[in-house]
């Protein structure tokens, strides 16, 4: 199972983005977490087959509605952790929050 960390910029936090971007991932049978991060960018662990994940990301360039997405940032992780599911955390990443 292949582990990605996404760094989101742009006008998304206060627009449904992280609560957006949770219905997408379960949508597509994948798990991990999106948290706000104190710059105003949001931050994604997500797990799952590549091409789910692929699928994913080209979402996430675009997101819900109200959001504009300036930026998407994608790295592979080495990460030993498996998630049972797709939450909306309050920490940074990697935690089972």
């Amino acid at each position: 199972m292949k582990t990605f960390r996404l760094h989101i910029a742009g006008k998304v936090q206060g627009v449904w983005y992280r609560a957006s971007t949770k219905d997408k991932a379960k949508a597509l049978g994948l798990r991990g977490q999106v948290w706000n991060q104190s710059d105003g960018s949001v931050g994604v662990l997500v797990q799952g087959p590549i091409e789910k994940i692929f699928e994913f990301v080209e979402w996430c360039k675009v997101g819900p509605e109200l959001a504009r997405v300036d930026k998407v940032v994608v790295s592979e992780e080495v990460f030993d952790n498996v998630f049972s599911d797709f939450e909306i955390s309050s920490g940074k990443g990697g935690s089972s929050e």
